[in-house]
């Protein structure tokens, strides 16, 4: 009997321990001024909520029953003040409590304090998590084929493919050598990259990381 009790114990004891190590983990990333400041960069368990997961790492304050962020790491939001903290999920804002969203493994979770105005209020994405939210859905990516090819593969995508895919990357299709642009693209998202930016990206997948 002992032994069985004791095989009971190490086995609820391994389900215990599974926590936060058995989710596997994210990436939390909290700057300020779009990107131009970071604060934390670093891995946190999945599983957890949104707001949790900057609760492991830094000092936070919520409202509204815990559902909203109201500081982090001692810096507040002010709605007199148009400054407040907004997130991000692989490059896309939430769009809901951040409570209500699971992190799961391989996200880039990122909250970003800033100055907001009506207009400036809502930014549908951003670039900075790179190369989300393209690596997470097919994505044709269309121009010079040198530049192309390199950014495809860096999200699994398809070069030069005929339209239908959810997200389009367009590589040296504007003017400006230096443009980075980011929107909406149907269901999906598209990229707007000049020359100059795209052999940036080609050469470092990282390139753009914290840009607004």
């Amino acid at each position: 009997m002992r032994r069985i009790a004791l095989a009971g114990l190490v086995l609820a004891l391994a389900g215990c321990g599974g926590g936060e190590s058995g989710h596997g983990t994210a990436t939390l990333w909290v700057t300020r001024d779009r990107g131009a400041h970071v604060v934390y960069s670093g891995s946190v368990p999945a599983g957890l909520d949104a707001i949790q997961v900057v609760e492991r790492r830094l000092k936070l304050t919520t409202r509204y029953g815990g559902r909203y962020v109201q500081s982090i790491d001692g810096i507040d939001g002010s709605l007199s003040g148009q400054r407040d903290w907004f997130y991000f999920v692989d490059g896309i804002e939430g769009d809901r409590s951040a409570a209500d969203v699971t992190v799961h493994p391989g996200d880039v979770v990122w909250w970003d304090y800033r100055h907001w105005t009506p207009a400036t209020e809502d930014i549908p994405a951003v670039v900075g998590a790179y190369p989300h939210p393209f690596i997470d859905s097919d994505t044709r990516v269309v121009g010079d084929p040198a530049l192309a090819r390199p950014i495809a593969r860096q999200v699994h995508g398809t070069v030069g493919a005929p339209g239908g895919a959810r997200n389009v990357i367009v590589v040296g299709g504007t003017s400006s050598p230096e443009t980075v642009r980011i929107g909406r693209f149907h269901r999906g998202y598209w990229l707007d990259l000049g020359v100059d930016a795209a052999r940036r990206l080609a050469r470092d997948p990282t390139a753009l990381r914290y840009r607004f």
